[in-house]
This record gives structure tokens, sequence and C-alpha cells, in this order.
């Protein structure tokens, strides 16, 4: 029997053993499954990162790529302008060299005869070179040459030429002969499909270059222009349409980081209220502007002749039409480069001022494009000035289309949302979405926050128990059936080795529980502090919508301000030019 009882003895403690390293061996799988849980979410975390990163390296190599095409082609297209209409600066350039050495008398009339001759030779179909020819003609009193070089002029291009005389002989102080041509000229155009030189005409009456003889032609028939387009809507409407294209390009882009992150987190209605706070804020984008351009000091030149010139350098400087084509191509590349290679934004800002590069443009068009773009049609500021002045009712149609557009877009409520995938260790648990107004009170909102995560989290927490009950079952029917057989076949020691077995899986089993509640614990303690930080963050906000709003009505309550200023700016057209309405006195009539 002694022998017996050892081996039970011994085999007793092997159970023991086995069930102390069982028991350790459910340890370790236990924090290694949680380690692992921990290394899923890091590597997620680390895989949604590298998506990003990747994303980004895509997007920047895009526009670097762009950036490198477009400067290429700039490249190229120079060299293509320069090489086919180089030789046109060079006749642009000695056109006004010509009357300004007719002023100070410093070149010989055989001179100017010469280089002339020579620039119609080198320069065919072009319109000026003709007229360098007449020029020299008309120095050296030689009336028959004259005529017949204006007249090759004026059939290669009647408009500029007829624009050019008008400037040279006004220029020469011969208002009658000037005021001849121009009103020529004008009788001629059709003001719906108008030259890019007429351009020139809005620059002369600006600066008062035709006197007051020509601003009373130019005004009786740019009314009569007027009316006549007016009357047809559609026209209207692609003013208006290009205003509102100005009164967007005030509206800031999205910040790379939002400035109300919390209600960007929380908020399905962040995006569009983004866009409307900045688009009300562009009220005083819109008004530092133009503010500047009322404000502006322009100061002409002191003499007549020095005016004139301007313009005439613009006359003559204007594209022809066949360089047009390569002048839109190098626009858009342009505009690429100063967009850093975003190719949908230099689209869209290559649109604003494509009628500037157009053949034909109606009188409208002109007002307007003077008006958003001088440089590009080639006018000054003190013209930019005036257009605008013609342009106040489209823009403060265009204005008010603005301000109904992003308040109709003011969403009529704005909610906050919860939900997402949570891992507290080795325990991954969902949290449904919750959804609240931000117009019930906020105690109520973070109360009903905190009892959705209680609702929630409730079955996860429960879920994580150990069942003594079902685990129990097992273990006390092994050792009733232990201590039956033993105990009959060995007596008490047997009853005794049945109990320490017993004994021991129980003890197994109470460490088993041990960690379960522990990691209950864990899951308790994650899970609060997951709700307060929502608290927390439906609490910011809140506060942030607060501030949103505030933001939002005082930018929204400068629309007046704008409205009074697009007033003033109809008003600029009142103001009087230089030149043609100066005191005697002044040396200029």
């Amino acid at each position: 029997m002694s022998d017996v009882d050892l081996h039970l003895r011994s085999q007793v403690n092997q159970v023991q053993n086995m069930i102390v390293n069982l028991d350790q061996n459910v340890a370790q799988v236990s924090q290694q499954v949680m380690i692992v849980g921990q290394e899923q979410q890091e590597a997620r975390s680390e895989l949604a990162q590298l998506r990003a990163d990747f994303i980004t390296f895509v997007k920047q190599h895009e526009l670097t790529a762009n950036v490198q095409r477009a400067e290429t082609r700039v490249g190229v297209l120079n060299g293509r302008l320069e090489h086919e209409f180089g030789h046109h600066k060079v006749v642009r350039r000695t056109a006004v060299g010509m009357l300004q050495a007719f002023d100070v008398g410093l070149i010989s009339e055989e001179t100017i005869r010469s280089v002339g001759e020579q620039l119609m030779v080198q320069t065919p179909r072009y319109w000026l070179a003709p007229v360098l020819v007449a020029l020299a003609a008309w120095s050296a009193d030689d009336q028959s040459l004259c005529d017949r070089a204006v007249e090759e002029a004026f059939r290669r291009s009647p408009g500029h030429t007829s624009l050019f005389m008008a400037l040279v002989l006004r220029r020469q102080n011969r208002l009658d002969s000037a005021s001849r041509w121009l009103r020529h000229y004008l009788a001629a155009q059709d003001p719906n499909a108008l030259g890019r030189n007429f351009a020139v005409i809005l620059e002369a009456i600006a600066q008062g270059a035709f006197g007051a003889s020509g601003i009373a032609i130019v005004g009786e028939f740019l009314s009569r222009w007027r009316e006549q387009l007016l009357v047809d809507e559609g026209k209207q409407e692609a003013q208006v349409t290009r205003w509102r294209h100005e009164v967007d390009a005030h509206v800031a882009p999205p910040a790379p980081q939002p400035r109300f992150p919390r209600l960007a987190q929380v908020s399905p209605q962040w995006v569009p209220m983004e866009r409307i706070l900045a688009a009300a804020e562009s009220h005083q984008a819109f008004i530092d502007h133009y503010r500047a351009l009322l404000a502006e000091e322009i100061v002409p030149p002191d003499r007549i002749e020095d005016a004139v010139d301007d313009i005439l350098d613009r006359l003559v400087a204007e594209y022809d039409n066949d360089e047009l084509p390569l002048r839109r191509e190098l626009a858009f590349n342009l505009a690429v480069i100063s967009n850093n290679g975003d190719l949908d934004l230099s689209k869209r800002a290559v649109n604003v001022d494509a009628a500037a590069l157009e053949t034909k443009l109606d009188f409208l068009t002109i007002q307007t494009q003077s008006a958003l773009n001088p440089a590009a049609i080639g006018v000054s500021r003190s013209t930019q000035r005036l257009a605008v002045a013609s342009c106040a009712d489209w823009i403060s149609r265009a204005h008010g289309q603005f301000c109904r557009d992003y308040r109709a877009a003011l969403p009529p409520d704005v909610t906050a949302v919860f939900a997402g995938n949570h891992n507290a260790g080795a325990t991954a648990f969902t949290l449904p979405p919750w959804s609240g107004s931000f117009m019930r009170p906020l105690a109520e909102l973070e109360a009903s926050l905190a009892a959705h995560w209680d609702k929630a989290t409730r079955p996860v927490i429960d879920g994580l128990t150990f069942g003594w009950g079902r685990k129990c079952i097992a273990p006390i029917a092994v050792t009733v059936v232990l201590l039956v057989v033993l105990t009959a076949c060995i007596g008490w020691p047997g009853a005794l080795i049945a109990l320490l077995v017993g004994g021991a899986w129980f003890a197994a089993l109470y460490m088993q529980s041990q960690q379960i509640e522990q990691r209950r614990r864990e899951l308790i303690t994650y899970i609060e502090r997951a709700k307060h930080d929502s608290i927390l963050q439906l609490r910011g906000a809140s506060a942030e919508l607060t501030d949103w709003m505030s933001r939002y009505q005082a930018a929204d309550r400068l629309e007046p301000e704008v409205m009074a200023l697009i007033a003033d700016l109809g008003q600029a057209a009142n103001a009087a030019t230089p030149y043609t309405r100066r005191d005697v006195t002044g040396g200029i009539q």
C-alpha cells in the first residue's frame, strides 16, 4: 500500500505540475494575444500612415512633373514666338522712336526713310511696316508716298491703322484730323465683334488723349453700343458670370489644418461649413482689393505727347491674331508654374482670362476684361478703374448671387457623430454610431452620449467574465469520481489524493479568473477614458461651433459695406480725366 500511495502521490504531483504549466502557458498565450492585438493596431496605423504618405508623394511627384513640363514648354513657346514674331518687336520699337525723333530733330530724314524702307522689306504683311514708311514720307513732305503707304497699311489692318493715325495726329495737336480718323474707325466697328485693339480706345478716353471733341465722339458711339448690347440678356449674364468668377477668386482655399479641429472631426457638416465661412470672410478681401484700386493715385505724364506715346506703345505692342494660339498655350503653362503644378486650378485661372486672348470680343466683354485683367488686354490702371465703374451693375449682381448661394448652403442643423472601432489590449469592440444635434442643450447631448457608451459597451464588459458555474462542473465531477474510486480502493489516502487534485484544479481556475478580472478592469478603465474623451470632444466641438457662428456672422455683416464700395466704384467714371479738363494755365487743353 505504501508503494501505491507513493505512486499516487507522484501522479498527483505530476498532475499539479501539469496544471501549473498549463496555467502558465495560458497566461503566456493571453499575454501574447494582447501583444499581437497591440501590434496589429500599430501595424494598421502605420499602414494607414504609409498609404497617406504614399498618396502625398505621388501627388507631389505629379505636381512637380507638371511644373517641369510647363517650364520646358514655356521655353519652347518663347523660342517660337521670338523666332516667328520677334521681328515685329523691332518695328514696334521703331514706330514710337520715329515720333520722338521728330520732336527733337536729331535724326536726318534720309535715315528715317532708310529705316522705314528696310523694315518694310523685312516684315511683309505686318501692318505697322508701311506706317513707318508713311511717317518718313510725312517728315519729308512727300504726300504721294505718304498716301500710298497709309493705304497699304489700311489694307493690311484698317483698325490698327485708323487708331494709329488718330493718335499720331492728336500727338501733333491736329485735333480735327484726329477726330475724323477716330470717327472713321468707330463707324466701321461692329460692337459684337471688336478687335482686341479696341482696348486702346478705352485707354485714350481714360487719359483724355483725344480731347473734349474726341470724348464726345467716343461717348456717342459707346452709349449707343451699350444700349444695343444690353438688350441681349445673354450678353449681360455672360458679364455677370465673369464677375462671379472674380468674386469667387477672393475666397481663400481650405487651410491644411482646420481652424476648428474638433468640430471638423465630429461633424459631417464641416466641409460645407468651412466653405461657407471662407466665402463670408472673402468680403474683407474684396473690400481691401477694390478700395486700394479706388485710393490709388495715378499720376499722368506731364506732356500729352508722353501720354499718347504710352498709348501708341500699347497699340503697336498688341499681339497679332497669328500669335494668339501660342499666347494661349503660354498663358496656361505660366499658370501651371505659378500654381505649383495644379492643372485644375491653372485651367480655371486661364479660363477667367481666356477672353483677353480671343480674336474678336464684344464691347461689354472688352469692358469686363479691362477691369479684370488690364495687363492681359493692354490697358493701364486708370483705364481699369473706369472699366470697373462701367461694370458696377454686373459686379453688384454677381456679388448678390454669391451671397445668396453661400447663405443657401448653410446646413439647417449641425450634428455630431461618434462611432468607430476600439482596441483595448486583446479586447476589440465597435461603438455603434451615435448622432446628436447641437440645437439641443449641451448637457442633454453629453448625457445622451454617455448613456450610448454605457449601453453599447455593457455587453462587451459582461462578456468578459469567468463564468464559475460552467467551469466548475468538470472539476467537481472529476473530484467526486476520484473521491469515490480512490476511497473505495485505498481508504482515506485516496480521499486525500482526490481532494488534492480537485484543489489544484480549482487553484488553476482561480488564477484564470483573476486574469480575466484584470482584463475586465482594464477594459472598464479604457471605456471610461474613451467615454470621457468623447464627451470632452463633444464639448470642444460645441465651443468651436459657437466660435464659428461668431466669425461667420461678423464676416457676413460686411455685405452692406461691399455693396457701398461697389456703388463708389460706379462713381469712378465721373472723375476728371487728364489733359482734357485741365485749366489752360496748366499748359494743355
